[in-house]
C-alpha cells in the first residue's frame, strides 16, 4: 500500500470516486463510436477531460453533502 496518512483519506476518496465515474460516463458517451479504435481513444480523451472537471467538484462538494445527507438521515436507534 502507498501508506498515505488516514487524515487524507477523503481526498483518496475523491480521487478514486471521480475517476470511476468519469471513466464509466465517458465509455457510455463515447459507445456510439465506430470502431474500436476510434471508441478506446474517444473514451480515454473524454475520460481524462471530464476527471479534470469532476475531480475538484467531487472534492469540494462531498463535505457539504456528507453533511446534508447526515441532516436527512438518523441513527437507527433513535426514534
Amino acid at each position: 500500500m502507498l501508506g498515505i496518512p488516514r487524515r487524507y483519506s477523503h481526498f483518496v476518496f475523491g480521487v478514486i470516486q471521480s475517476g470511476l465515474t468519469s471513466l464509466i460516463a465517458a465509455g457510455i458517451a463515447s459507445f456510439p463510436a465506430v470502431s474500436a479504435t476510434i471508441f478506446f481513444e474517444h473514451w480515454m480523451l473524454s475520460w481524462l477531460i471530464a476527471w479534470a472537471a469532476m475531480l475538484p467538484i467531487v472534492l469540494l462538494a462531498a463535505p457539504a453533502i456528507r453533511a446534508f445527507s447526515l441532516r436527512l438521515t438518523r441513527e437507527e436507534g433513535a426514534a
